[in-house]
């Protein structure tokens, strides 16, 4: 079946796709990775567990190293404990075997290995070894007899399975360019102060080809000109200088990224979740612990069998299916228990493990089966090759903290969790209203560039708006005696602007304010208000809010031309209501009725302020409680 690789280089993502489902991800992330070779120093030796804790240059957690991985460190052969193989503050060279994961630190082993295409070049080590998957006996004969014949003295070759069929001078040029990485670690070695790392593969692109391309890969994506480059030239050079055959390689160029494009970042989400579900119906549960990782398999939905025996059997060997995959594309290792569906069958549990064998044959982590247990589980260990998936693109809940659940104990207070937000310094406290959500609406078309810490906006004091409003906002008290009396008007203060509950009207709260002003004012002002013409305008509230924000008037709205703006007072209506009865408009035009007193009448109320008080006032007021426009 043809393969497709779809290298995400920016990120350093890889994706093998088989079936049009993803069934492998490489992901080169952390601080320490597999096969990096450190120059380190040893921290601290401990007797009662025959190991030793090496400092790489991580400065929360040191590398581990057993007495049994030791390999050309153990140069005493008689010594029994670690404690006689190495002390403290000794240097020493180690190659990472296992990523860091939880509170532990990597882990680490003195027998270095360097990988190639073909070849794998073992300096420590002696003898020649041949895959296990290259099956024909001749072409092993073949590539062992050319091992011998060119391995260097005192190392030892390990034969890839990239290396059935290909020629002698290809497998002798990988071994040249082996031989030299080699020989660059130790001169560095010699005059590197530890610690300190020696080698890593930098080049993404070619680890991903080296480890993942075989001859069933039929197209290659990048998501890069220069990796595209690269992706040609490496294949170029492993096929003898002639071009790739079936193989097409693409450079992405669609808006969406190589990882959405691709659905890889779905693919991940969904492989974070517990449950699984099967296309029958079924579906399985995968649940990480710290000792192992439990699978259970449910027939869930599946009825469409004649027999329960068959639909258990059906269900069982698709969960095995799936199962082979998802432990390939979360990178599970460890222990592993899978609790299939009961079956009382021996024939029928014989086929299921049968098929569970076949469809792990593709990993490359070889995972070893046991027999089915007495209790029907299936138990497996698969060796760890970097961090799992939870690892990489997960982490724990910081309420919870992985835990799942919250604890609530009797006589305690249920306390809703609420998502801590980061308060900026000096910023007072404010809530949040509507019409600040369609601010950010607005800010969206138009590209405004609007901070954050802004205040919000008060049309109160915006030009457009002042006219609708009655003017300047500025409060003025002025007192003229008019023969020892005050002239006094009360009348509402200035109307605040705030917004319903879809953020589009206009809300008057009236808040009574004494303001005195002389008689001969007061009849000017009704003159002025009288001449004035009132124009109404329909507006939706994002056009009122956007009109603010740009400072425009909304007279531009009407199809006629207005040559003096200030001779009009404007009434923005919103669009779709009902505009106000004929009652609040003669209201809102007779907002402040005022009788004006004579000069005789004030002399004549001052004459008789001691017989009657109520007739000599030389005003009468009248309150009107304004509506709100709605």
């Amino acid at each position: 079946m043809p393969k497709q690789i779809i290298i995400a280089e920016q990120h350093h993502i890889a994706a093998v796709f088989w079936e049009d489902q993803i069934q492998e991800l490489v992901v080169a992330t952390g601080n320490q990775q597999v096969s990096d070779i450190y120059l380190g120093i040893v921290e601290n030796v401990i007797p009662g567990i025959d190991a030793a804790f090496v400092n790489i240059g991580d400065a929360e957690r040191n590398g581990f190293i057993h007495v049994t991985d030791l390999g050309p460190l153990r140069l005493k052969r008689s010594a029994d404990t670690i404690t006689e193989l190495l002390t403290p503050q000794q240097k020493v060279l180690v190659q990472v075997m296992k990523e860091p994961t939880g509170n532990k630190g990597p882990r680490l082993t003195g027998n270095i290995t360097l990988p190639g295409r073909y070849l794998v070049l073992m300096p420590y080590n002696k003898g020649v070894n041949l895959s296990r998957r290259i099956k024909d006996e001749d072409e092993r004969s073949r590539l062992r007899a050319l091992a011998i014949l060119i391995k260097p003295a005192g190392m030892g070759l390990l034969v890839r399975t990239e290396a059935e069929g290909k020629a002698e001078e290809a497998i002798v040029e990988d071994l040249e360019f082996l031989q030299k990485q080699w020989e660059s670690i130790q001169e560095q070695a010699n005059y590197t102060r530890p610690p300190a790392l020696l080698n890593r593969d930098d080049d993404f692109i070619q680890r991903v080809l080296r480890d993942i391309y075989t001859a069933d890969v039929n197209r290659i994506v990048v998501d890069s000109h220069t990796g595209l480059k690269r992706v040609k030239q490496q294949l170029f050079n492993w096929s003898g200088g002639r071009p790739p055959e079936g193989v097409l390689i693409d450079h992405h160029r669609d808006r969406l990224s190589i990882l959405e494009y691709f659905r890889v970042n779905a693919a991940i989400r969904e492989a974070l979740k517990p449950r699984v579900d099967l296309p029958s119906g079924g579906y399985i549960i995968i649940e990480p612990t710290e000792a192992l990782t439990v699978i259970d398999v449910n027939s869930g939905s599946f009825t469409r069998s004649a027999t329960s025996r068959e639909t258990v059997l059906w269900t069982n060997c698709e969960a095995a299916t799936e199962i082979a995959r998802q432990l390939r594309l979360r990178n599970i290792g460890g222990v592993i228990v899978v609790d299939f569906i009961d079956m009382d069958s021996r024939r029928d549990q014989l086929k299921l493990l049968e098929h569970f064998n076949k469809t792990l044959k593709a990993d490359k982590a070889r995972p070893q089966i046991a027999q089915l247990s007495e209790l029907g589980l299936v138990e497996l260990t698969r060796k760890r090759q970097g961090k799992n998936i939870y690892e990489l693109f997960g982490k724990n809940c910081p309420t919870c903290e992985g835990l799942g659940h919250l604890v609530h104990l009797p006589g305690e207070p249920i306390i809703a969790p609420v998502a801590e937000s980061p308060i900026p310094a000096n910023t007072s406290t404010m809530t949040l209203k509507p019409s600040e959500n369609r601010s950010q609406e607005i800010e969206a078309l138009f590209d405004l560039d609007v901070e954050e810490d802004e205040p919000e906006i008060d049309l109160l004091h915006h030009p457009s708006y002042q006219e609708q409003l009655g003017g300047t906002n500025t409060r003025r008290r002025r007192r003229r005696r008019v023969n020892e009396t005050n002239v006094e008007i009360e009348r509402p203060n200035t109307r605040n602007l705030s917004s319903n509950g879809n953020g589009s009207e206009l809300d008057f709260s009236p808040e009574p304010e004494r303001e005195k002003f002389p008689p001969s004012r007061i009849s000017r002002r009704d003159d002025l208000r009288s001449e004035k013409e009132k124009i109404t305008v329909e507006m939706s509230p994002l056009e009122q809010d956007v009109y603010a924000l740009m400072g425009v008037s909304p007279l531009l709205r009407l199809d006629r031309e207005i040559k003096d703006p200030r001779s009009y007072i404007i009434d923005v209506k919103t669009a779709g209501k009902s505009t106000p009865s004929e009652v609040e408009v003669m209201e809102e035009e007779s907002a402040e009725t005022v009788i004006p007193a004579t000069n005789t009448d004030v002399s004549e109320s001052v004459a008789t302020s001691e017989e009657d008080s109520e007739r000599s006032r030389p005003v009468v007021r009248r309150r009107r409680r304004r509506s709100s426009a709605k």
